[in-house]
């Protein structure tokens, strides 16, 4: 519900909060501007009385007296009668420069206030100011849960796609100005058309001395007004004795005699009128300058964020395959619930959907985060396709999940099965999917089928699994899964470089050259229109529609795109990557992998690798130029056969990009792995950990599993584990 409340207005009103606050954030400077070019009132102590005199004698047809909230004086005068309007100074009540009101500032307050369309155009941008509110109010409350809670609503954002953590990280800036916009140009919407009180207005006097002359400097009300104050002194109309002063203040308004100079009315600013200036004043930032300018500039966050928020929509769309006949919950008899970080998982929930649809059954298909069985009226079953994410924690389409099943009182009377999706290489192998089985067990829940889990996409697994739900159906059910793949392209070869033949173990470094790509993909980062080192290149082998994935050893900026790969016993992709001569080509496509990387900042960078593990901790070296202090741990079988980047490292330690390089060889005469390097360089690694330096590990999982260990024991003097570091960010694997 809150994502929709947050996608569907921004999606509808997207162009229109893109005009309102690119023309809102051009207006905010313009009360900068005037207060800058105002003359400047030197003497604090100057009152209407002098001010009104000074100008009577330079203009003696004056007519009114305005002080704008930047301290601008303008007088307003008939002279032969032609009228006039001059920027007075202060200080001798002579003009200083024409007035004339900017054609472009009026332009521009139409389109932000009507866009030119009167009535209908102010309830359009009222509009506007009610998606921009929404928006702001959803954006916040899905920001606090995506980061675990209002208190960490700051902390920094390691996963997701860079476009959606640039949205978040502009909305976290903005949403301030944001909110402060959207609320007061609601307010002044309504008083524009009197759904608010009005403020009160001083009646006209009905009786008035009939005398004419009197001089402003001897009126005893103007000469207790400082300017400071001042808003509006309208004269009277020359040669009418029923006419009279109306003085305007920001403590009230009301009417002197014009012959006797008494106060005739009087009505003091009330609260509702002070509550109204001041948010026209927080709105456009007049009498406040530089609280304009901040608005301003929060405004111009809007449009990123619709630009980006659409395209993050289309992406979330073209990710998720279109469901056929899904029908709506209360008329479901099956309930097929997905959470998936990637988008992979949809297309096995499109399949058994189909599936089930063609077997007679009524599917609906959702999310995880759309969890609530109040609308599954007619459910039989409940069905779980459950990815998880890093080591055990939600993918993004199952956000708050856990959370809501753990507040039911009770578990719906429908039979649950869950299935899980993930790579038993990693520890949390489908964690996630075991937390929601366990906790659904707790609440009594009943088990339609035992959790079964898929590894690495495996179309073989998810058949037998669909072949054991249709036994718990009572039917056949035939799931036939081709997972989808994203668009690849065409890399080439250029160069290689060979390793491990001594060891009977052949390895390379394969650089393949970086296609072209356009403007549009590198701006959103689609394909290979942007990737790091740490991203991971798929590549389908032939023979096998499951893609392979080998961390990258480049970035966008080096001009190539680098893997290492070693030959695996029996592998299938690994062994076409190293029979590929320089010339030939392979097809491939870049899966961002922005949680394994180095944080931004001065801090120390502890790379720890083994064997073509060194991947993506070359590329982060070789990307290096700030000279930030990183420490390599690196272990291979021998040095004569296994050294990656020898050549590299020696050029990298030389040029300050790596602070030290420290290797281990397990086949050499010290028969020493990366794990025991660590443990003999236990005291400065204990030292550069308690400096805050953040540990990136790339390699397999015994060799991680060792680490880790070392790890444990190392920082046991400061009190610290790999599980606390990890929790901080700055522990992070990829291994395989």
């Amino acid at each position: 519900m809150l994502r929709a409340l947050h996608k569907f207005p921004g999606l509808i009103a997207a162009l229109l909060i893109i005009v309102m606050t690119l023309s809102g954030a051009v207006l905010s400077v313009l009360p900068a501007l005037e207060t800058v070019q105002a003359p400047a009132q030197s003497d604090p102590t100057l009152t209407v009385a002098t001010l009104a005199d000074r100008i009577a004698i330079a203009y003696p047809g004056v007519e009114q007296i305005r002080r704008a909230p930047s301290g601008r004086i303008t007088a307003f005068y008939f002279d032969a009668g032609r009228p006039g309007a001059v920027v007075i100074d202060p200080a001798t009540g002579v003009g200083v420069a024409e007035y004339e009101h900017s054609a472009f500032q009026r332009w521009m307050t139409n389109l932000h206030r009507s866009l030119f369309l009167g009535d209908a155009g102010r309830l359009t941008a009222a509009a506007g100011a009610a998606s921009l509110l929404v928006l702001s109010i959803s954006g916040l409350m899905l920001t606090a849960r995506r980061v675990g809670g209002w208190r960490r609503f700051f902390s920094r954002l390691r996963r997701g796609p860079l476009m959606g953590r640039l949205h978040v990280e502009v909305a976290r800036m903005t949403v301030a100005g944001l909110l402060l916009s959207s609320a007061t140009a609601l307010f002044m919407t309504a008083s524009t058309f009197d759904l608010l009180p009005q403020s009160s207005v001083p009646v006209f006097p009905a009786e008035v001395s009939g005398q004419t002359g009197a001089a402003p400097g001897t009126m005893g009300l103007l000469r207790d007004t400082p300017v400071d104050i001042l808003r509006e002194l309208t004269f009277p109309y020359p040669d009418d004795p029923t006419d009279v002063f109306m003085l305007k203040t920001n403590l009230g308004e009301g009417y002197l005699d014009q012959g006797t100079g008494a106060m005739l009315v009087w009505t003091n600013a009330g609260r509702w009128q002070r509550l109204t200036e001041t948010i026209y004043m927080l709105h456009t930032g007049q009498g406040i300058a530089w609280l304009g300018l901040i608005l301003g500039l929060m405004a111009l966050g809007a449009p990123f964020m619709a630009v980006t928020g659409v395209v993050l929509w289309v992406q979330a769309r073209r990710a998720r395959p279109r469901i056929k006949d899904n029908v709506a919950a209360g008329q479901a008899d099956t309930i097929l619930l997905v959470g998936s970080e990637g988008g992979s998982t949809w297309g096995f929930a499109a399949t058994l959907h189909a599936a089930l649809t063609l077997a007679g059954h009524k599917v609906h298909s959702a999310a995880m985060s759309q969890f609530s069985p109040d609308r599954y009226t007619q459910a039989e079953r409940l069905i779980v396709l459950a990815a998880t994410y890093g080591e055990g924690t939600a993918p993004g389409s199952a956000k708050g999940f856990l959370d809501r099943l753990a507040a039911l009182p009770k578990a719906p009377d429908m039979p649950l099965a869950v299935l899980g999706f993930g790579d038993r290489q990693f520890p949390g192998f489908c964690a996630y999917a075991a937390d929601v089985t366990r906790m659904a067990k707790e609440k009594g829940w009943e088990q339609l089928l035992p959790m079964a889990t898929v590894d690495r996409q495996s179309p073989q697994e998810f058949a037998r699994w669909g072949r054991d739900l249709g036994g718990a159906l009572g039917q056949p059910l035939e799931l036939s899964h081709s997972p989808a793949i994203p668009r690849s392209h065409t890399l080439t070869l250029i160069s290689r470089r060979e390793y491990g033949a001594e060891m009977q173990t052949p390895a390379a470094i394969l650089r393949f050259a970086t296609p072209k790509t356009k403007l549009w993909a590198r701006l959103t980062g689609r394909g290979l229109g942007r990737f790091s080192p740490g991203d991971l290149l798929g590549i389908v082998p032939k023979g096998s529609h499951v893609p392979r994935f080998y961390s990258l050893a480049s970035g966008r900026s080096d001009g190539f795109v680098e893997i290492c790969v070693s030959r695996h016993p029996g592998g299938l992709c690994s062994g076409q990557l190293l029979d590929l001569a320089v010339g030939d080509s392979v097809q491939g496509f870049i899966r961002h992998n922005p949680d394994f990387r180095p944080v931004r900042g001065r801090s120390p960078v502890i790379l720890i690798g083994a064997g073509t593990g060194i991947g993506p901790l070359a590329g982060f070296t070789r990307a290096n130029h700030s000279g930030r202090p990183m420490h390599l741990y690196f272990g291979a079988r021998h040095p004569d056969s296994d050294l990656f980047y020898e050549d590299d490292l020696q050029e990298w330690r030389e040029d300050g990009r790596l602070a030290s390089v420290t290797t281990a060889f397990s086949r050499s005469s010290t028969h020493a792995y990366v794990q025991d390097a660590l443990r003999a360089d236990a005291e400065r690694l204990a030292k550069l950990i308690g400096e805050g330096a953040q540990v990136l590990v790339c390699g397999g999982r015994d060799m991680a599993a060792g680490v880790a260990d070392a790890l444990a024991d190392i920082l046991i003097p400061a009190g610290l584990t790999p599980a606390v570091l990890k929790a901080e960010g700055r522990y992070v694997e990829d291994t395989y």
